[in-house]
């Protein structure tokens, strides 16, 4: 029960926090070679290319391609001020995937004639600055010539990650705003967000795209997990951490498994010493015993594997066991079942249990059937 709890824990976990580091930023970054990779850095514009993004779409792995860019910014109220990483995005689609981040309000509302003026501001931010759903505020952009450009903008809606850097350093916005204040043309973005079907081949699809013919020579194609490697990096440790505790766990019940049987077959040296006195061969009592092991261990197996599927849906339909978002990324303990590591598990415990079974079996043979007989 605990090992299938652990692998689905950890499996649970792991995809968890991917999915927000995903939906946050995609899955595969298209933009414009720079000697830096940071998501919390500026981005240089490039030249809109359709019929190359209509190509991208044709890909089978890829799922959508969203136009973005990034702009510093000062967000000022009445009285503070603070420094954010402005992100925007342009079409509804793109707003949908943010939307599963939302804690209060909408995401903005797509104006045809000029930029939305609502924005997303972290749930973070909003505390700090005292900030709720329809106030208004003022976005201050830095420029290389003359005093910074000022936008007057609502808060639309309020969201959080989870994932404390992007939490108190992003705000969305529209993507016009940021080619607005940035003094882009329209045929200009700051890069491509990709998704995929499958992310466990993000460096096969990335590097299949930068290898394509029409693929421009000054742009790049950077999967997400090298874009923030510290936090791929944490995630992986976990299934350090997974396969050392299952190690310990089998270890554990081995013994248990062991001393079990012993006991088992101490209990029952009379009958051994009859039934070898009938004729009975070493054999022959060794199978007993084992046989007896198996029908133990099976039950044991499905009775534990009953247990870990029943806990695990309550969890999943109740969320009863909460975490510590700032520590770990999520609210609450998350399962993905795993059908394959979870069948390995118990076909794995059988095979391991009956074999370790065989040691308390070999007392069997040095039983002498008169002494047997006469302990008690």
């Amino acid at each position: 029960m605990v090992m299938i709890i652990t692998v689905c824990m950890a499996a649970g976990f792991q995809e968890a926090v991917q999915n927000k580091i995903f939906g946050f930023w995609g899955h595969i970054r298209i933009q414009e070679k720079q000697p830096s990779l940071s998501v919390m850095e500026k981005m240089n514009p490039i030249e809109k290319n359709d019929s190359f993004v209509q190509q991208l779409k044709k890909h089978p792995a890829i799922v959508s391609v969203h136009p973005f860019a990034t702009q510093y910014a000062l967000l000022k109220t009445r009285n503070e001020m603070e420094g954010i990483l402005l992100k925007g995005v342009d079409d509804k689609v793109a707003w949908s995937k943010y939307a599963t981040f939302l804690k209060k309000g909408s995401v903005p509302k797509i104006e045809l004639s000029d930029f939305s003026r609502g924005i997303l501001v972290s749930q973070q931010q909003a505390k700090r600055l005292q900030l709720h759903v329809n106030d208004s505020i003022v976005l201050y952009f830095t420029q290389q010539e003359g005093p910074p450009r000022a936008k007057k903008v609502f808060i639309a809606g309020i969201f959080q990650t989870g994932i404390e850097e992007y939490d108190r350093l992003f705000a969305l916005a529209d993507l016009r705003l940021i080619r607005q204040v940035s003094g882009w043309t329209e045929n200009q973005v700051g890069g491509y967000e990709i998704f995929v079907q499958d992310p466990s081949n993000l460096d096969k699809i990335a590097n299949e795209l930068y290898q394509a013919e029409n693929f421009p020579a000054t742009w790049d194609a950077i999967p997400i997990n090298n874009v923030a490697p510290q936090l791929f990096d944490w995630l992986n440790m976990q299934v350090v951490t997974r396969n050392v505790l299952i190690a310990i766990m089998t270890i554990v019940a081995l013994i248990n498994l062991i001393t079990s049987l012993l006991v088992l077959v101490l209990e029952r040296i009379q009958m051994i010493g009859i039934l070898k006195a009938l004729g009975a061969a070493d054999k022959t009592i060794q199978q007993l015993f084992l046989r007896y092991a198996l029908l133990l261990t099976t039950a044991g197996i499905l009775v534990g594997t009953l247990l870990a599927f029943v806990l695990m849906g309550l969890q999943q339909k109740t969320g009863f066991i909460h975490l510590d978002e700032s520590a770990y990324y999520i609210d609450k303990i998350e399962f993905k079942i795993m059908p394959v590591p979870i069948a390995l598990i118990m076909v794995g415990t059988l095979i391991i249990s009956l074999l370790v079974l065989l040691l308390p079996t070999l007392l069997v043979k040095r039983i002498s059937p008169i002494r047997a007989i006469r302990f008690s």
